[in-house]
């Protein structure tokens, strides 16, 4: 199997120090996988025009979106070809989602609600953070979403 290239979009220290000890974890377990962090949009902007991701992970409680988070997940979009996925314990993150597939974009139509996810379990059993991130992929020979333009 390929190396999976992930952005992931975290303001919360706590969050991205979990996900580090789960990326740290699976790359000595040998699964394939390449976690970057990014604060927020800004920081993620930077990556997007420097690295090609498959996986971009947004959080919609970002500071640089306040009360529009349409405008993270649109913003993402706009900057590859790369896979979508909304983590966010935001009541609105299944409304964004959807919004954002019927503008055309690449995106896992299930919104994460990260409150409920398990990092313990991601850090204990590092093959379930891959398995995670691979359930945010298109499923192999479905057709890809078309982008908006």
């Amino acid at each position: 199997m390929s190396l999976m290239k992930v952005l992931w979009i975290e303001d919360h220290e706590p969050v991205r120090t979990m996900l580090a000890h789960a990326a740290d974890k699976a790359a000595r377990a040998r699964i394939p996988v390449d976690l970057v962090m990014a604060e927020g949009l800004l920081a993620a902007e930077r990556r997007l025009r420097l690295e090609r991701f498959d996986l971009v992970i947004v959080d919609l409680q970002l500071p640089e979106t306040g009360d529009d988070v349409d405008m993270a997940v649109a913003r993402v979009a706009n900057m590859g070809k790369h896979r979508i996925a909304v983590a966010s314990s935001r009541p609105e993150r299944d409304d964004v989602v959807a919004s954002a597939a019927r503008c055309g974009a690449n995106i896992h139509t299930q919104a994460v609600f990260k409150a409920g996810l398990n990092f313990n379990r991601f850090i204990q059993r590092p093959e379930s953070f891959e398995d995670f991130l691979l359930e945010l992929m298109p499923a192999a020979g479905a057709r890809p979403a078309i982008r908006a333009a």
